[in-house]
């Protein structure tokens, strides 16, 4: 959104990589024992089965869609003085970090319903991330929510839940997505969701009770950070126990997944970020060469087989 081109890399068609399979772009609607239905009345059979729906994000199906969104998005920021960013998780710090250092003359709020920035992180680096805020003169409003309606009529002024008024030329919502778990409920799956609508699965990433059936990702209630590089690493223990199922192998031998250490690095702009590790945080352009620069789209790429610095057709 602050640098479209950046997206022209970031994009990938799935059909890019998968050389050998078949992408159907429909949503899940039923699952049985043995099939998967799709809202296009298609219907997939399957001898394993790996649940990854993550969370709810309504996004445009096609590259092409999805880079004109993006487009349609800086050119909003470009054409506005002020800006104000609604939710102070990773999301909304990011964006607005990046729009402070590309464009440090617009007026940047982040309004954030919680005691804090980045509550998913510990306190020292939630407190690291507002002071780099500060210095960008991003404003930060705590503990309160934004009426969106309250601007509907054009007037650009927008009231909180604590009385204050903001005028901003533009809003991002940058809150955090439900569960995409609600069309589980009226399936075989049913009975597998907790309290939260998460799948709940045992230590090799199986569906509790299924044998066939696994999910990765922020949809199981592994108790720990969602995170992104952690769905990977979900993936690649889903992998290797299904290729074991697969050729006949001993269950016995299948691999675990234990939770690692709470690690989570946070992008401030193009060239600091703030780092939690075990055992110490971090912030500044040290832990930015970590991610800043590139926000791991090279290796994102190259893992996928891809050349990390080609633009895609």
């Amino acid at each position: 959104m602050v640098e479209p081109s950046f997206a022209e890399r970031s994009v990938i068609n799935h059909k890019k990589y998968l050389q050998n399979g078949r992408v159907v772009t429909s949503p899940a609607v039923n699952i049985t024992d043995t099939d998967v239905l799709t809202a296009d009345g298609l219907v997939f059979g399957y001898d394993y089965l790996v649940i990854a729906t993550g969370h709810n994000d309504v996004l445009p199906k096609t590259r092409q869609e999805k880079l004109s969104q993006y487009q349609t998005e800086h050119e909003k920021i470009k054409s506005s003085e002020s800006i104000l960013i609604v939710g102070g998780g990773p999301s909304g710090v990011e964006l607005a970090a990046e729009i402070a250092v590309d464009f440090p003359e617009k007026k940047v709020t982040i309004v954030h319903n919680g005691p804090r920035l980045l509550e998913f992180v510990g306190q020292k680096a939630a407190d690291k991330a507002l002071d780099w805020m500060k210095s960008k003169r991003v404003e930060v409003i705590l503990n309160q929510r934004v009426d969106l309606s309250s601007a509907s009529d054009g007037s650009k002024t927008y009231r909180t839940s604590g009385g204050e008024t903001i005028h901003a030329d533009c809003h991002f919502l940058c809150t955090g997505k439900p569960l995409s778990s609600e069309w589980l409920k009226g399936t075989v799956l049913k009975d597998n969701l907790d309290g939260k609508g998460r799948l709940m699965v045992d230590e090799y990433l199986r569906v509790k009770g299924r044998k066939n059936v696994f999910a990765i990702g922020d949809i199981t209630d592994v108790p720990e950070m969602k995170q992104g590089y952690i769905a990977e690493k979900h993936a690649s223990v889903a992998t290797k126990n299904i290729k074991l199922l697969m050729s006949g192998g001993n269950e016995k031998k299948m691999s675990t997944y234990k939770p690692g250490p709470d690690i989570a690095i946070i992008s401030l702009g193009r060239k600091d970020s703030v780092a939690q590790f075990p055992f110490m945080t971090v912030s500044g352009c040290i832990p930015g060469l970590i991610k800043s620069k590139d926000l791991f789209v090279g290796k994102t790429r190259k893992a996928r087989g891809l050349d990390p610095n080609l633009v895609e057709p």
